[in-house]
């Protein structure tokens, strides 16, 4: 192999490394510790920052309690209709999250097509927590999904069949031998769709508004303050920008602690 082959994937990939750190960089370097602990201070980017970890927490029950058994499905089946229901969970990747806030509108707004089923029995989901976190578990949903069903689909089938053999039933073999195999695999899923629903903007903005205190996450406290901090902004920014990393760092070393004690 010549020299250039040797290092030119090795520069290309530096380069896009180097993407990817250096907003980051700048980021952090732009950012007072003063400014950090103001912004931290202010009632708006704690109730901000507050909404963001619990919409989002409860949208990762959701997902993980509906996502699992289609990640399962769409794991151990060829079928026509997984095939379908695999081409439909990147729907939501694929399209824009201003897209998915109207698409949420005409679904559940007042007069969307089941706006009044809802208004009947006294629902009223948009501009309202409720749907920052239907947005947060639509845009964020699919990442889970797809990573769950292929760790999922990495556990072999033989080791679920000897359960079986063994008297397990089928749920008791997934949650006994399944799940505890794929685990590494469903945290990364995990991590990756928390990180994506804490920073989703455009569908929480058109179905849910930007309402502080009831709807306003910490991405939309960051805009808001755009138009009249610049400072604040940046702290909070680095503010999310490492409760992403934290978020991440943790899955990833739970998931490597449980790869090394299987």
């Amino acid at each position: 192999m010549t020299p250039l082959r040797r290092w030119l994937p090795i520069v290309l990939g530096g380069v896009l490394v180097a993407l990817y750190l250096a907003p980051l960089v700048a980021l952090a370097l732009s950012v007072h510790p003063g400014d950090l602990l103001d912004g931290l201070r202010a009632p708006a980017a704690r109730d901000a920052l507050a909404l963001s970890l619990r919409t989002s927490a409860a949208a990762m029950l959701a997902t993980v309690a509906f996502g699992l058994p289609l990640a399962a499905y769409l794991a151990r089946s060829d079928t026509w209709p997984a095939r379908l229901l695999s081409a439909l969970v990147d729907v939501p990747i694929a399209l824009p999250p201003a897209v998915v806030g109207v698409a949420l509108l005409t679904a559940f707004g007042r007069s969307g097509l089941f706006g009044p089923v809802l208004e009947a029995a006294g629902i009223s989901v948009p501009f309202s927590p409720a749907a920052v976190v239907l947005a947060q578990v639509l845009v964020a949903s699919p990442f889970f999904v797809r990573a769950a069903a292929r760790a999922l689909a990495a556990v072999p089938a033989s080791l679920v069949d000897v359960a079986r053999t063994l008297g397990a039933s089928r749920a008791a073999a997934f949650t006994r031998v399944t799940v505890p195999l794929a685990a590494p695999g469903l945290l990364a899923g995990l991590s990756l769709a928390w990180a994506r629903a804490l920073g989703e903007f455009g569908a929480t903005l058109v179905f849910a508004g930007n309402l502080p205190g009831r709807t306003q996450t910490l991405p939309l406290a960051i805009v808001t303050a755009l138009e009249s901090d610049v400072r604040l902004a940046v702290a909070l920014s680095l503010v999310a920008t490492v409760a992403a990393a934290l978020l991440l760092g943790l899955f990833r070393a739970t998931g490597a602690y449980l790869v090394e004690r299987t």
